[in-house]
């Protein structure tokens, strides 16, 4: 990271400061602080020690957070002049410099071609963050949402350091598109445990470092990722426009143009729109066909054709058609989950609670309580989804058959756990 000039890093050392004071005299410690911000003790403590930068998000998040009524979030703008203004200096200092040695355009020619050139974040590191983000967006599907946030958490903040490092154009631009990447799947980490203004925070980054790298997938998936934010909360209007939003924006045959035309089948089926719903399914299955099983199908945003099974028996079950039934237990034919829930991905889940629900709409009570018990008990509904699993215990409830009564236990106890 390039030095800073001192007067900067004192202006910073200072509003570390006023962070602690204001910290100790709203009586919250360090670590109550990072769980307002969304980060942990750690940046906290470095933050307060001027030891770490913050962006404004941050600086306004922890103002509102101790009551500052804006001073911190107005000592963060000084800040920032004042190392704008210092960057000018030295940029028109080193301008004149490079004038005084060359003698004419040739040698400022040289010394710009030099300077963008040179780095101190390099393609191995870009590389190596790039493929981390790879290793998380595959083990999304199987990890407990907690433990990946943290790992993602670490990883943003790395993102965040290196931006005010030195570096070519091309390397800032690929840094921009993989901070997106990572801020998206973070987003879609705090949806899945219902921590709606830290994903909306998150979406609003991504989308915004993506609009700066000019990467409309990237903005694309930020819409449909809000997209089942919206489903998941009931606003079906709000989901049903974000989701065509994303169609509109998404580059042909991109994983997210597929994803964001099931999406909206999906709302579709929840508004109770029967022809459009299955005009949905149509535009998937016809985008879908051309498709080959990608290298890594377990990643959250490389579209695996698998994937359009599991939709179809979401979207079906929700229309309340029979049919729902074939496509879960394809689902669940084809990933061969077993007994040992430790290695079962989400779907696995999501199908038993599509096929319950189909069930229970068929009378064949029994069989949509075992389904709906195998998906409650593998721990592997999260709490974005939490209202999937009562849609179908209410509708056994409903029936007033003695297995009820166990399924309702289980589901308290799942929601319990997660509240912990």
């Amino acid at each position: 990271m390039a030095r800073e000039p001192e007067a900067v890093a004192e202006l910073r050392r200072a509003l570390g400061e006023r962070l602690a004071a204001l910290r100790t005299a709203a009586d919250l410690t360090q670590s109550q602080l990072a769980k307002a911000a969304f980060c942990d003790r750690t940046r906290i403590a470095h933050i307060e020690k001027g030891r770490a930068r913050a962006d404004e998000h941050f600086w306004r998040t922890v103002d509102q957070a101790l009551s500052a009524g804006g001073a911190l979030l107005n000592s963060f703008h000084q800040l920032a002049a004042a190392k704008q203004e210092g960057e000018q200096r030295e940029r028109a200092s080193r301008l004149a410099v490079a004038r005084a040695k060359s003698g004419g355009d040739e040698m400022a020619a040289l010394e710009l071609a030099r300077r963008v050139s040179a780095s101190d974040v390099g393609a191995e590191t870009l590389s190596r963050l790039e493929g981390m983000f790879d290793e998380l967006a595959v083990a999304y599907p199987v990890t407990p949402p907690t433990l990946l946030l943290a790992r993602l958490r670490e990883q943003l903040v790395y993102v965040t350091e290196l931006l005010d490092a030195r570096k070519t154009l091309a390397e800032h631009r690929r840094l921009l598109i993989v901070g997106a990447w990572l801020s998206l799947l973070t987003a879609t980490v705090h949806i899945d445990l219902k921590q709606t203004a830290a994903a909306r925070a998150r979406l609003r980054t991504a989308s915004s470092l993506a609009r700066h790298a000019e990467e409309n997938e990237i903005r694309a998936w930020c819409y449909e990722t809000e997209a089942w934010r919206a489903l998941s909360e009931g606003a079906y209007g709000q989901a049903l426009a974000l989701s065509q939003a994303a169609q509109d924006l998404a580059p042909a045959g991109t994983s997210v143009a597929i994803q964001s035309a099931a999406q909206e089948g999906r709302v579709r089926a929840r508004l109770g729109e029967s022809r459009e719903t299955y005009a949905a399914i149509n535009r998937v299955h016809k985008l879908v066909g051309p498709l080959e099983r990608p290298d890594c199908p377990e990643h959250h945003y490389r579209y695996d054709p698998a994937k359009s099974l599991a939709y179809t028996a979401t979207t079906l079950a929700w229309t309340g058609d029979p049919a729902a039934e074939d496509y879960a237990r394809e689902v669940l034919a084809r990933l061969n989950p077993g007994d040992d829930v430790a290695k079962w991905p989400r779907r696995v889940a999501t199908a038993n609670l599509d096929l319950a629900l189909t069930l229970v709409a068929g009378e064949r009570l029994d069989e949509a309580c075992d389904a709906a018990q195998r998906a409650i008990l593998s721990g592997r509904v999260v709490p974005s989804n939490h209202w999937r699993a009562a849609e179908v215990v209410a509708a056994v409830e409903a029936r007033r058959v003695p297995e009820a009564r166990d399924l309702r236990e289980a589901y308290e106890d799942l929601t319990r756990a997660a509240a912990t």
